[in-house]
């Protein structure tokens, strides 16, 4: 039985982790931490589960090290710095860290899909569809997608994706990732929805994953906090844990 605390419990993603930690044979809840709780309550974990702001994320995970717990985070704005100093606080320990742009496995097939078409075309744009309380933009997993993206196209040899506008709006254009637009969609009634377009001379290819509900990202969650245990140091993204990697 695996002990289980979650920062963000009360938070859209973090009350659905509440659920399926409940709901989930070998794993026990024994903390759900909102944003005015004492986290100290979470110490008797093994894992935490953080879906909380990038303003805070970096503390979260600074607690858990010093308490010795596990964590899998959701939570998004990890920086390069950000990162290398999760590294390096974790060299030497026997501590696990997960962090996942998106915990969906459609969405991790899909940022892997995208990876593989884009050396095959001259031009790529991501559009990326979420609803109205999201607070960054674009999202991680667009993100994660675009750099993706870029790597594959630089790798190829591929140049500039072609564009000749000259005059536009601010933000017309989306912003720029790596080298691919990414555009950021704000919309009730939607959930989470990714489209990856790629063309060529007389064809396109797109490649979309919508997730309908919160639900879809919780076997990609779960699977992590099983996982966590056994991988020490900082793991980026769950294909490994899924087994794709």
């Amino acid at each position: 039985m695996i002990k289980v605390g979650v920062f963000g419990a009360h938070g859209r993603m973090g009350s659905e982790t509440v659920r399926a930690i409940r709901a989930a044979q070998g794993l026990e809840l024994v903390a759900a931490i909102g944003s005015d709780d004492d986290r100290e309550a979470a110490a008797a974990a093994q894992v935490v589960v953080d879906f909380t702001r990038p303003d805070v994320v970096m503390d979260n995970l600074h607690w858990c090290i010093e308490h010795r717990i596990h964590a899998v985070v959701g939570t998004t704005g990890f920086t390069d710095d950000r990162l290398r100093d999760l590294r390096g606080r974790l060299d030497g320990t026997d501590l696990g860290i997960v962090i996942a742009a998106n915990f969906s496995i459609g969405a991790v097939l899909t940022m892997r899909f995208a990876e593989q078409a884009a050396r095959f075309y001259e031009s790529v744009e991501i559009v990326e569809l979420h609803h109205p309380g999201k607070a960054d933009a674009p999202s991680g997993t667009a993100t994660a997608t675009a750099s993706r993206v870029g790597a594959a196209r630089a790798a190829a040899g591929l140049g500039p994706v072609p564009d000749a506008t000259a005059q536009q709006l601010d933000g017309a254009r989306g912003a720029v990732v790596d080298g691919v637009h990414v555009h950021g969609v704000r919309l009730r009634g939607l959930v989470a929805h990714q489209e990856v377009l790629f063309g060529a001379e007389g064809e396109t290819l797109t490649i979309r994953h919508d997730s309908l509900d919160r639900a879809s990202f919780m076997t990609g969650v779960l699977a992590a906090v099983r996982a966590v245990p056994d991988r020490p140091g900082l793991t980026h993204g769950i294909e490994d844990i899924l087994g794709l990697g």
